[in-house]
């Protein structure tokens, strides 16, 4: 059972059935003891598999006679785990893709139809090969890691941080994946994003554009440290990390930030880690604690705290000198803050479960607030492998009216004069630029504030409403958009 291509089938198997991939992974890595190039090998190929999803079902649609919805759901994602090494896993052999993938279907139930899972794939290698004159076909092939937002800290510790290697190799001039001319579906098919998301970007980007954050969706993500001034130094982590054989390199503009380098083993056993001398925490996320620029003594409330790591931001550079409200309706989420203010030895959070939505007794009481509103992730999805099939234009909008609430709502717990920081990983403008708009014009004693003091990665996008968006494709680092609002000192 130790298998990693049948682990990758049971844990694609509950992806299929709604569960969360990390979670399905999760479970199935934590119930075996794999080597570690096992687990790397399990992790590659089941959010590799769930992020080209939609590529792979155009695969099955052009060479099977049923279309992917109609295959039966556990051989669909047979056929997934064949076509996916075989497009994007260059150090697979293709015979060793095609005969493992042949034997999941004997062993699940589909002995009858070993044979056409043998052809499906064997009619894709040979167009490939009668086409480009090679049977090894793969397009850049990204590798995939454990991190997300809501896992600023979840660093698993259970999963692997660094997945087998894949080349990066162009696309080759031969492709047998059959595109439409349409850009929209063309893009959806070829990166395996929904329409909708795609439509979003080229409004905004462009095509040229739009076709460089896709591929940098599909990449590997990074993982970012952020080291905690109060109890150690920058250059104390480099060499403490740079002794244990972990490589790292700064990040410019981030006085705190840190970028790993290749694989680092576990999180947790990494030196420093255990005593509080950083955390995980994206560059993009790092910089909105600058935004809001906190200072020593003052009030702030964290109205969407959890898991806590823009909460410890704040607390580091207030130099642990006043109080921070952390609030947040998950109490689950809220014992993670909890567990990590603890790690990096803070005293001035305190924590208050509930929706922000619903306080009456913060109004005009803090310094600084800081809303990072619960948002589509639109930014991130590099990091959370089955996102993009999750979020609808539907949930998008829902998502704007809870954010519009939120923000109407915590803006009256700032003190006249105080500041409020309002962020989300998305890149969504109902989500960003509709929601300050609107927000703006019913609340004629807020302003935008331009930030002094403040240094963004280059090529940043500063728009002259005052709003900042950072692109992936462009910072190499997840997708954010930001902006500071400051309520007038004749507010009532």
């Amino acid at each position: 059972m130790t298998n990693p291509r049948r682990l990758a089938f049971i844990a694609l198997r509950d992806v299929h059935k709604g569960a969360y991939a990390d979670v399905a992974l999760d479970r199935v890595l934590q119930k075996f003891n794999l080597p570690d190039c096992d687990r790397r090998l399990v992790t590659e190929l089941v959010y590799g598999s769930v992020r080209r999803q939609r590529t792979l079902d155009t695969l099955i649609d052009q060479f099977a006679k049923k279309k992917s919805h109609q295959q039966p759901q556990d051989l669909r994602t047979i056929l997934h785990l064949g076509f996916y090494q075989l497009r994007y896993q260059e150090r697979i052999p293709a015979s060793a893709a095609v005969n493992t993938t042949v034997q999941l279907a004997k062993e699940n139930g589909f002995s009858g139809l070993t044979g056409f899972v043998n052809g499906l794939l064997r009619q894709y290698l040979r167009k490939a090969g009668e086409q480009g004159g090679s049977t090894s076909l793969r397009e850049a092939a990204p590798t995939t890691t454990l991190s997300d937002r809501g896992a600023e800290e979840k660093n698993s510790l259970l999963l692997p941080q660094s997945p087998v290697p894949s080349p990066q190799s162009p696309v080759p001039h031969f492709d047998p994946l059959e595109l439409p001319e349409n850009p929209v579906e063309r893009l959806g098919i070829l990166h395996s994003f929904p329409d909708w998301i795609i439509q979003v970007w080229l409004e905004q980007l462009g095509l040229d554009d739009t076709e460089k954050l896709c591929e940098w969706m599909n990449q590997s993500p990074t993982i970012d440290l952020r080291i905690n001034p109060l109890c150690t130094s920058i250059e104390e982590v480099e060499a403490a990390l740079e002794s244990a054989g972990v490589l790292v390199r700064r990040i410019p503009h981030l006085p705190q930030a840190l970028r790993f380098i290749g694989n680092t083993g576990s999180i947790q056993k990494l030196p420093g880690f255990k005593e509080g001398w950083w955390t995980v925490q994206d560059a993009s996320a790092q910089l909105v604690g600058h935004l809001l620029d906190p200072q020593p003594g003052e009030v702030v409330i964290d109205a969407c705290a959890a898991p806590g790591g823009k909460t410890t931001h704040i607390a580091e550079l207030m130099a642990d000198e006043g109080k921070i409200w952390a609030c947040d309706r998950t109490p689950s989420r809220l014992r993670k803050l909890q567990e990590n203010s603890q790690r990096l030895n803070l005293q001035s959070i305190q924590i208050y479960t509930g929706d922000s939505r619903h306080f009456n007794q913060f109004q005009n009481t803090a310094d600084r607030v800081l809303l990072d509103a619960p948002c589509s992730g639109l930014g991130t999805m590099h990091r959370h492998a089955d996102a993009r099939w999750r979020q609808t234009p539907e949930s998008v909008r829902e998502l704007s009216v809870l954010q519009r609430e939120l923000l109407t709502h915590t803006s009256t717990f700032v003190k006249p004069g105080g500041v409020l920081v309002y962020a989300t990983c998305t890149l969504h403008p109902a989500e960003n630029e509709q929601v300050i708009s609107a927000f703006l014009a019913e609340s004629p004693d807020w302003q935008i504030e331009f930030p002094c003091g403040v240094e963004l990665p280059d090529s940043t996008e500063r728009t002259p409403q005052g709003w900042f968006k950072l692109w992936p494709h462009r910072q190499d680092m997840d997708g954010f958009f930001m902006v500071r609002l400051r309520k007038t000192n004749n507010s009532e």
